[in-house]
């Protein structure tokens, strides 16, 4: 009987590209805000907290630590419980 053998490859970050140049200064804040909140929503999401209703500013700011990004806004933590409750 054969054995199937799982071989997993490392899991590499995708290759950060430059923004685009001559932009509002408010664009990239912006821009930096939504990729923030798309990384603490991700990682919220694999702990396992699926209702914005249990992610409160300290959960996200504790998740945020935890991942090694700076503590976010109340206006990104904002975004995280929208991204959570509209992924749903």
């Amino acid at each position: 009987m054969a054995v199937a053998t799982l071989t997993t490859k490392p899991l590499t970050p995708p290759q950060k590209k430059p923004l685009p140049a001559g932009q509002p200064r408010e664009w990239y804040v912006s821009h930096n805000r939504r990729l923030k909140a798309m990384r603490l929503t991700i990682a919220l999401l694999d702990s396992g907290v699926y209702h914005p209703a249990t992610a409160d500013n300290r959960r996200i700011r504790v998740t945020a630590e935890h991942i090694g990004v700076h503590a976010p806004s109340d206006t990104t933590c904002r975004m995280v419980r929208a991204l959570i409750r509209y992924g749903r």
